[in-house]
């Protein structure tokens, strides 16, 4: 239910969960809401869509404005973690590397668009910032930052 009140909200939201074919009227949105009737399966799937797909962007929208701040970018601190989700040759020793990025655009927008390739090149293209040793941070299996 969370998820269908996100959905209407806006307009914003509503015009997604049309573009995933969501398409029921407002009444049956609201007898949803209100407990009256359950949406079918089905709806149920194409709304969750809607929903990820929206959130994604409310995300991605909010995470530019955070990590673009002032033109300074934001620095990005590199941590040794788990590679066991790495192919045994790509495994690298990693140390502790920090890294400021300043424009974040390709990278969120590869994130929000679900694109990988367009996602690896745009951190490919942030790290060789990192000198001789970029390639150590070329194979790991995730990412994580706190913005």
């Amino acid at each position: 239910m969370a998820r269908l009140h996100y959905l209407t909200k806006t307009d914003h939201a509503r015009a997604a969960a049309r573009a995933v074919g969501l398409t029921v009227t407002d009444r049956m949105i609201k007898a949803w809401l209100d407990g009256k009737r359950g949406p079918s399966k089905r709806n149920l799937e194409k709304a969750d869509a809607a929903y990820r797909t929206v959130r994604r962007q409310n995300v991605a929208r909010y995470l530019l404005g955070r990590l673009n701040a002032r033109g300074r970018g934001s620095r990005v601190e590199l941590h040794p973690l788990n590679q066991s989700q790495v192919a045994r040759p790509h495994q690298r020793v990693l140390q502790f590397r920090t890294l400021n990025i300043r424009r974040w655009d390709r990278i969120v927008g590869a994130w929000a668009d679900r694109d990988e390739q367009g996602l690896d090149d745009a951190w490919v293209d942030q790290i060789v910032g990192l000198g001789s040793d970029w390639g150590q941070y070329e194979y790991v299996s995730n990412v994580g930052f706190a913005a």
